[in-house]
């Protein structure tokens, strides 16, 4: 199937690891233009030298948690790119395990400029570049924990349904010329868990279970019906599409790669 992707800017955000890199991977096996944003300049270089197919690669080190970093990142990648941006990936969060009670104003603003704020302000960026050639696609990252609550991470979830709240809203009022849509992954085995004070070791202290274990131990209690951790690329997969000529009849949907965790009917 012919995506029409080839030629098209498609910039991402936290393109360092995980669904941000198979993404950018998956993108440029398309031969699209790229460009990426991360903090970690050296993962980031990584995920450059293995996007195969991808014509040519613009990079840029910025901190997406702040208002200045999205500005400067963007601004970056955009005019190496020509001045155009056909396709934004809000893939750019991070996350721990910590209950109500051990998350103080601080914490939660964190979360929220990170997992949210950056979304915002990066579609704030690229609208008027969409809006003045009438096309352009936003696929934002969310969460199954966006729809479907977990006592913990309990800040996670809140900024991953306000993702959703935003996409829905953002569809409307930019449709028909651009699309919104997200991208609602489940638990993925990506260094989201893996890293230090990641989920898998932030869950292990939440549970007082070796990380491994502790991870088994919540998909057990998820009753996933695919009963295992899915892979970034099964999330790129799906991004891609939803970026591509073959969704163009697919605004302000969430779509879901979570295993079959959620278990409600809309």
């Amino acid at each position: 199937m012919n995506l029409g992707l080839d030629g098209k800017v498609v910039v991402i955000t936290g393109a360092a690891t995980g669904i941000g890199r198979a993404t950018a991977h998956a993108f440029a096996r398309e031969g699209a233009v790229l460009g990426l944003l991360d903090l970690d300049s050296a993962e980031l270089e990584r995920t450059a030298a293995g996007a195969e197919g991808a014509s040519p690669v613009h990079l840029a080190v910025a901190d997406l948690s702040t208002e200045a970093g999205v500005k400067e990142g963007l601004d970056t990648v955009i005019e190496a790119a020509g001045g155009r941006v056909d396709v934004l990936f809000n893939n750019v969060g991070s996350g721990a395990v910590r209950t109500f009670d051990e998350l103080d104003d601080t914490a939660w603003q964190r979360t929220l400029e990170l997992n949210f704020f950056s979304q915002v302000r990066a579609i704030r960026h690229v609208l008027p570049l969409m809006r003045e050639r009438g096309a352009g696609v936003i696929v934002n990252n969310s969460s199954d924990l966006a729809r479907q609550p977990e006592p913990v991470p309990i800040d996670y979830g809140v900024s991953k349904a306000a993702v959703l709240s935003l996409t829905k809203a953002l569809a409307r009022s930019e449709g028909p010329a651009i699309r919104v849509s997200a991208v609602a992954p489940g638990p993925v085995w990506t260094e989201f868990w893996t890293k230090p004070g990641g989920f898998a070791e932030t869950l292990g202290e939440f549970h007082g279970m070796e990380p491994k274990q502790a991870v088994e131990h919540e998909m057990g209690l998820r009753q996933l019906p695919m009963e295992r951790l899915g892979t970034p690329e099964e999330v790129a997969n799906v991004v891609v599409f939803m970026a591509s000529e073959a969704a163009s009849y697919v605004t302000g949907t969430v779509w879901g790669v979570d295993g079959g965790s959620i278990r409600n009917l809309i």
